[in-house]
């Protein structure tokens, strides 16, 4: 990866919802899942998904400057076997108190930090810094929710070391439009880039536990970011909301000159206030 210019984000798109994001000397991982074609991710509660693409990048070509991981929630198509077997264990990961807990006590990540809902954590590498915050998240509503393990949204916002923030940008994770959303946008306003979780997760018994794509849009017109990237979608058999859903409500609703197009294996750089991304093949 290259450095991006100053105020803006090099996105490298890996496939499901993990990204490599690098700001200036800052790289930062996102719910990493390194699994191949055909292997199952574990769901919890006997589930199982299998998964339907290949990562457009191995576990072992991750840049050696990584500074952390943020973590939206411990699930299987977001924090693997194989990111356990092979992430450095000495990593800070920045995660819900749930899966903090279970990475130190059982996997060896003493570094994992977990934050309450708006609770934020600085991470700062050569001359810049990041605040992560934790931002409410809906993983499944009512008794549902039991089922499934607690998820945060994640506000990362980016500067100089000791200056104003430069560049913000909101990831979703796995949540539904709820009033939380609303609650994000009354609270987070001037957002530069959503990442918006999609796919239309559905369980057993017809349970929506992740945004289809009429939610996606209506999430952004909620928060009313200047541009949004569309991650987690098509990757599992759970998955029963493609991309091209989103990407047909997002035109229909006058959104579609804000996406930004990254496929995986590809890189896009996002710009502070609004300016056009640009977009590379990594491979």
């Amino acid at each position: 990866m290259t450095v991006p210019p100053a105020a803006s984000a090099e996105l490298s798109f890996i496939g499901n919802a993990t990204l490599l994001i690098r700001y200036g000397d800052l790289t930062l991982l996102t719910d990493p899942n390194f699994l191949h074609r055909g292997q199952r991710a574990y769901l919890g509660h006997g589930l199982v998904s299998k998964r339907l693409t290949e990562p457009a990048l191995d576990v072992r070509e991750l840049p050696q400057d990584l500074d952390a991981v943020v973590l939206s929630h411990l699930h299987g198509d977001h924090w693997d076997r194989v990111t356990r077997r092979h992430l450095d264990r000495s990593l800070p990961v920045v995660t819900t108190p749930h899966a903090a807990r279970r990475l130190q006590g059982l996997h060896g990540f003493r570094r994992a930090v977990g934050l309450r809902t708006w609770e934020g954590h600085p991470l700062i590498s050569g001359r810049q810094q990041v605040r992560v915050t934790s931002l409410p998240g809906a993983h499944a509503r009512g008794p549902a929710a039991r089922l499934l393990p607690p998820v945060m949204g994640s506000l990362l916002e980016f500067g100089d070391l000791g200056g104003p923030v430069r560049l913000r940008m909101y990831l979703t994770g796995d949540t539904l439009m709820y009033e939380g959303v609303r609650e994000i946008a009354r609270r987070c306003p001037d957002l530069d880039l959503a990442v918006v979780h999609l796919g239309g997760t559905t369980l057993p018994g017809g349970l929506l536990v992740t945004m289809d794509g009429r939610q996606g849009v209506e999430l952004l017109e909620t928060v009313r970011p200047r541009r949004a990237l569309p991650v987690h979608y098509d990757d599992y058999t759970v998955f029963r909301s493609p991309l091209d859903a989103f990407l047909r409500h997002a035109g229909e609703r006058g959104w579609a000159d804000a996406i930004v197009r990254c496929a995986p294996g590809e890189r896009v750089t996002v710009a502070a206030g609004g300016m056009p991304p640009r977009a590379a093949s990594d491979r």
